[in-house]
């Protein structure tokens, strides 16, 4: 038969018990708030991310108008293949929309060059907050995050190529004929052919 506990042992469970309890609550509550700010880390940078790119896109589109201009009327023409004579005219605009496409605010969009190629570095800040939790100030703390997007030429050009004839292009595997004595837009490919825009690394 087992002796009877003293009430004594009894009586010093519960303090363990709710300090026990009050870690784990400490520790529900401590994850949440991080969980609130991962959330919204991970949300301003995917905003920073769809506006870096869509300045570089729009930039893209603009290399391509700059080509078809100037093929046939430009003995410089082939300048705009190595992503040269970039002006970036609507750039921040195509960020500006797509960060307000996300719930964010660009901040700057900045010109930059990674490796020689030409890009834009996006800042955006959430226009939603971390939301309210136990750390005073998370619900005026807005999230903010930077990215890089770029805009890389795939075409490599023959050695001394003359402006004024047929030039041929391998773009990554895939080839492309221009003659700029008889050139017409529908000769040119998709833009993606010519030049890929991605997330510097």
């Amino acid at each position: 038969m087992t002796p009877p506990r003293p009430r004594a042992d009894r009586g010093q469970t519960l303090p363990l018990y709710i300090w026990l309890t009050g870690i784990l609550l400490f520790a529900a509550i401590a994850f949440f708030v991080f969980a609130q700010a991962a959330s919204a880390r991970n949300g301003a940078q995917s905003a920073a991310d769809a506006a870096a790119l869509a300045a570089a896109q729009d930039s893209r589109d603009e290399l391509m108008t700059g080509l078809e201009g100037a093929i046939g009327r430009d003995d410089d023409w082939l300048k705009w293949l190595q992503g040269q004579g970039l002006q970036g005219a609507g750039a921040s605009a195509a960020a500006d929309r797509l960060a307000a496409d996300n719930d964010s605010t660009v901040v700057a969009t900045v010109p930059t060059t990674v490796n020689g190629f030409p890009g834009y570095r996006v800042t955006i800040q959430t226009r939603y907050t971390v939301g309210k939790s136990i750390i005073p100030g998370t619900e005026t703390r807005h999230a903010s995050a930077e990215a890089v997007a770029v805009i890389q030429p795939r075409c490599t050009l023959p050695s001394a190529p003359d402006p004024k004839k047929p030039v041929h292009l391998d773009c990554d595997g895939q080839s492309v004929d221009i003659d700029p004595r008889h050139f017409q837009s529908d000769d040119l490919p998709d833009a993606s052919v010519l030049f890929s825009v991605h997330l510097a690394e």
